[in-house]
């Protein structure tokens, strides 16, 4: 029988976990104001809703972009049914708390949305059962064929189920933490980097990740594996993301497409303000964006 480990290696030294765990509030990191673990609404606000069938309730975070990414692409390729509203959800600010919101989304996570094409009014949560009942909604950017088809699904599911070690794992402990720990930041960067050999080596052999066909499973894998970790957590280097070479050349032409530079920017509201657009219900919102930052 081994000795158990002394508490004074700990972090911080000396901590031993308790046999119930108590809440601390405000227990340190950056998004302690909003994190609490109980579920439901903070306080009471509605949803607005604007004129097309599609509302969403996002955040240009990568969970949110994959999203408009799908609305823009859908809309390039001719389905006016796509049409949408964007409102910004701040979650700094704990909008996501709203009881509107909670109503359309119990886990209060970005993004939301309600088609208000069906009767009565049908909610989504969750960005991977989004782009699923899009796909499915207006027969585009998932194959019919029943091998491409469970490819493109083998895919997204994989990019629901890895991300968390890359954003809550990695993310959290590299950046937002309120001190550096080397073994999670350790841990996770391992991990990512693995999950970042995996795609490169898929896209050695395949043009997209379903080999020639543009799909719901590259829009959701390149907010976070593509543009997202160039610049996510200001980590690029020490990933040595660059060194992906089959994964840049991917990337890089995905980002060339302009539904997703639009999407990109929708409900973005950091970073170069002529990428940024807050909100988003018309298609003119661009251009009119790109003549303020002109």
């Amino acid at each position: 029988m081994t000795d158990a480990p002394d508490p004074a290696n700990n972090q911080p030294a000396g901590y031993v976990p308790p046999a119930i765990w108590t809440w601390e509030p405000g227990n340190g990191g950056q998004f302690a104001n909003i994190n609490r673990p109980i579920s439901g609404a903070t306080h009471d606000k509605e949803l607005p809703v604007g004129k097309h069938p599609i509302q969403l309730y996002s955040l240009g975070t990568p969970n949110g972009v994959k999203v408009t990414i799908m609305l823009e692409e859908l809309l390039a390729a001719g389905h006016a049914g796509a049409e949408y509203d964007a409102w910004l959800i701040n979650i700094g600010q704990g909008d996501q708390f709203g009881s509107g919101f909670v109503a359309l989304n119990p886990n209060s996570k970005i993004p939301a949305m309600a088609d208000h094409s069906v009767d009565p009014v049908l909610r989504l949560f969750e960005s991977g059962s989004m782009l699923v009942y899009l796909a499915e909604k207006f027969g585009a950017f998932l194959p019919t064929d029943t091998h491409k088809r469970a490819e493109t699904m083998n895919w997204l599911m994989w990019q629901m189920g890895a991300t968390p070690f890359v954003g809550g794992g990695f993310g959290h402990f590299y950046a937002y933490a309120p001190y550096k720990m080397q073994y999670p930041i350790d841990r996770y960067a391992m991990e990512t980097k693995r999950q970042l050999h995996v795609l490169d080596t898929h896209l050695a052999s395949h043009e997209y990740m379903i080999g020639d066909e543009y799909t719901i499973a590259d829009m959701a894998i390149y907010p976070w594996y593509g543009a997202g970790l160039r610049v996510a957590y200001n980590a690029s280097e020490f990933l040595g993301v660059h060194d992906y070479r089959n994964l840049q050349r991917w990337t890089d032409q995905i980002g060339a497409r302009t539904p997703v530079q639009r999407g990109s920017r929708v409900n973005r509201v950091f970073g170069d303000p002529a990428k940024q657009l807050a909100e988003r219900h018309d298609a003119s919102d661009f251009d009119r964006v790109a003549e303020v930052a002109d």
